[in-house]
């Protein structure tokens, strides 16, 4: 439900802190509510979260929004839209006011062909991604919408954040009303 990666974080601050010229990774802050990302535009940057969170989500052609993944300290962001040479695939916008280190992407090239810690890395989050977008996509066929959202409604407790009712139907796959009428079963 939220993803974070701290081995990937202190590895971006470590080339922050070590890096020659300063113009390569520098830090950026949005406000809660603004767009890092806009689906089917270039991205100029590479990012990942230092502290915050945000929200990755399709917006289709009927303008209804899918949740990805909420992201937190350590996930990367634009990267495959980078490797690929392709528009973003999805938006990016701060759930929570949000610090990133953005990466020029002539830096990040270089470093993709001389890091093998930073390719490692890569690849990690990669297999991750694939398994955790498999393993939701069975929980939400295995299980009812009231259990995946009382697993919501706990990480919004316990990271002390708050999620919309529109965001979390879109994380769930389903309308506010749908929402309402399971929020309304689990307090039964």
């Amino acid at each position: 439900m939220l993803r974070t990666n701290q081995s990937v974080l202190a590895f971006v601050h470590e080339l922050y802190e070590q890096q020659e010229r300063k113009e390569n990774i520098i830090i950026k802050q949005y406000s809660k509510g603004q767009k890092l990302f806009f689906q089917n535009e270039k991205a100029t940057k590479i990012m990942f979260v230092r502290e915050g969170i945000a929200k990755c989500f399709f917006t289709e052609q009927n303008d209804k929004e899918y949740i990805l993944e909420f992201l937190g300290k350590g996930e990367i962001l634009g990267e495959i839209e980078f490797i690929r040479n392709i528009v973003c695939l999805c938006n990016i916008e701060a759930v929570t006011d949000i610090t990133v280190y953005a990466i020029a992407p002539d830096y990040f090239s270089e470093l993709i062909k001389t890091n093998l810690t930073l390719n490692n890395m890569l690849l990690n989050v990669f297999a991750e991604r694939i398994i955790n977008t498999s393993s939701r996509a069975s929980y939400q066929q295995l299980y009812t919408i009231e259990h995946s959202l009382g697993k919501l409604l706990k990480l919004q407790s316990k990271q002390e954040i708050f999620i919309s009712k529109e965001d979390m139907a879109s994380y769930l796959g389903i309308t506010v009303r749908s929402l309402n009428r399971a929020l309304k079963s689990l307090s039964e």
